[in-house]
């Protein structure tokens, strides 16, 4: 099922990849560790947000039910989903 988030998700996940291709001529390159480092920790964070926005999606898309009790409890689940 393709959700309204989908497409921002695949920008981020494509900005990834180019970052990690990147990464990958660093290596070659035999750039700097802690630049490649560096890179590095920006592809994961990226790859991180992207995950945290699917899950967040999915879980007011497929997952919510109807009454303020069910809402209650999702945004709590969403507030958590942080620590993923």
């Amino acid at each position: 099922m393709k959700h309204a988030s989908h497409p921002d998700i695949i920008l981020r996940l494509k900005r990834a990849h180019g970052h990690l291709s990147s990464v990958i001529e660093m290596f070659d390159a035999e750039r700097p560790c802690p630049d490649i480092a560096q890179q590095l920790h920006a592809v994961e964070a990226a790859i991180a947000k992207a995950k945290r926005e699917m899950i967040h999606d999915h879980i007011e898309n497929c997952l919510a039910d109807e009454g303020e009790e069910a809402a209650a409890s999702i945004r709590e689940l969403k507030l958590i989903t942080k620590y993923l």
